[in-house]
């Protein structure tokens, strides 16, 4: 059986993670050129337009011929939620599956991942009303006071979210007030059984520290690319500190520096630690996340080495399949293209 075949049958999706500064996207584009297909991008910071060097956005030249979707889908100051990633991806995902390609999802974002591949747990629609009103009482108390308040309702929740996460804070909160069920209690329900498709998820890892060596030289080449500019320039085009797209890794901590809230040093400093938090939170998140298979890295592993043990194991999950008689659904469709042809 093809694999071309397999895949538009089985309709199989592969998932790469792990922390910041790991070389998730440098080895995606060495799996994706061996598969002949695209990069599907699960990063909640780089659907964002003009924010490049902040969210290590490959550019067009480091993308090698290699297709990244879901990236700049919006603006600064636009909304975007992990409802509309799983809409934007499972369109391109239906698509790569028609043409046979292997839809292969790259990124860090943990909680978009596994929207995707285990369903999104239901809630109700926004409110604009509860969303604005809590929007006021973050920028009159600062934002620690919806997390305290976050902490009263859902204390398993909070403990789970940074007290910067402003955006899941406040729609942790507008739930709660629409509902007056706690979000953290809907989502155990709903466990996320969901499976969509079948998916190999693949977790990368190292050594903590050689892990931090590689964020001490990412924040230093984020730097050096110009990302205080990029920062700055944001700014001038009236993107407010406010904005949660603002408040993201590097942006943060500058926009502090610009506004003469500490030294450029402390910026670094910051920026530096807070990346290291952030790679904490993302490593404990996939710890979490059943069927997982890792691959320990060395730092000298170089991008196509690291490749190859990836390459490797999708091979074996797409093998999986070959034996295994066609779904029902395919085979029909199969039969329709035949006698409409």
């Amino acid at each position: 059986m093809k694999q071309t075949d397999i895949i538009t049958a089985w309709k199989p999706v592969v998932a790469i993670v792990g922390p910041t500064a790991i070389g998730k996207s440098r080895i995606g584009i060495e799996v994706a050129k061996t598969f002949n297909t695209e990069i599907l991008t699960a990063d909640s910071r780089q659907v964002y337009r003009g924010m490049d060097i902040g969210t290590d956005k490959p550019s067009l030249a480091e993308q090698q011929g290699i297709p990244h979707r879901l990236i700049d889908l919006v603006d600064p100051d636009q909304s975007f939620n992990v409802g509309d990633f799983r809409q934007h991806a499972t369109q391109d995902i239906a698509r790569l599956h028609r043409q046979g390609l292997l839809p292969l999802v790259i990124g860090g974002t943990g909680f978009y991942i596994r929207a995707l591949l285990r369903g999104l747990c239901p809630g109700p629609p926004a409110n604009w009303l509860i969303r604005n009103e809590l929007a006021q009482e973050a920028k009159a108390q600062g934002p620690a006071f919806l997390y305290k308040k976050l902490q009263q309702v859902d204390p398993d929740l909070a403990q789970r979210l940074h007290p910067n996460d402003q955006p899941k804070i406040q729609r942790a909160l507008e739930v709660y007030r629409i509902l007056g069920t706690p979000l953290s209690v809907m989502q155990q329900q709903h466990r996320f059984d969901d499976t969509p498709y079948p998916s190999l998820l693949i977790g990368l890892t190292m050594d903590r520290q050689a892990l931090y060596q590689r964020i001490e030289a990412r924040v230093e080449w984020e730097i050096h690319k110009g990302l205080v500019e990029e920062t700055q320039r944001l700014m001038d085009q009236g993107f407010l500190r406010e904005l949660g797209s603002m408040k993201g890794l590097g942006y943060r901590q500058f926009s502090g520096y610009l506004a003469g809230d500490y030294s450029y040093e402390e910026a670094v400093r910051l920026l530096k630690r807070d990346t290291r938090h952030f790679a904490k939170r993302q490593i404990t998140w996939f710890q979490k996340e059943s069927g997982i298979q890792w691959i320990t890295l060395k730092e000298s592993d170089i991008p196509d080495r690291a490749a190859a043990k990836i390459v490797d194991h999708i091979n074996q999950f797409l093998k999986t399949f070959a034996n295994t008689p066609f779904p029902a659904e395919a085979t029909a469709n199969s039969e329709s293209s035949h006698f409409s042809g």
